[in-house]
């Protein structure tokens, strides 16, 4: 008998891998509570000419 001989491997190709960067995210306006540091994020624009005042404690939170 004879013995077959295997046909040669033809080499693998470098594959090289994508990577995505994420995109830098963005600071959401966020509103501090100067008493207790209540702290509030705001992460949809309301679109309000005229801007509001966030209260806390009977006082105006501040902006961070």
């Amino acid at each position: 008998m004879a013995v077959k001989a295997k046909p040669k491997a033809k080499p693998k190709k470098a594959v090289k891998k994508i990577v995505k960067k994420a995109a830098p995210a963005k600071k959401a306006p966020a509103m501090t509570c100067e008493v207790c540091g209540y702290r509030v994020i705001v992460d949809e624009a309301y679109g309000c000419v005229e801007e509001h005042v966030l209260l806390c404690c009977n006082q105006p939170m501040t902006k961070s």
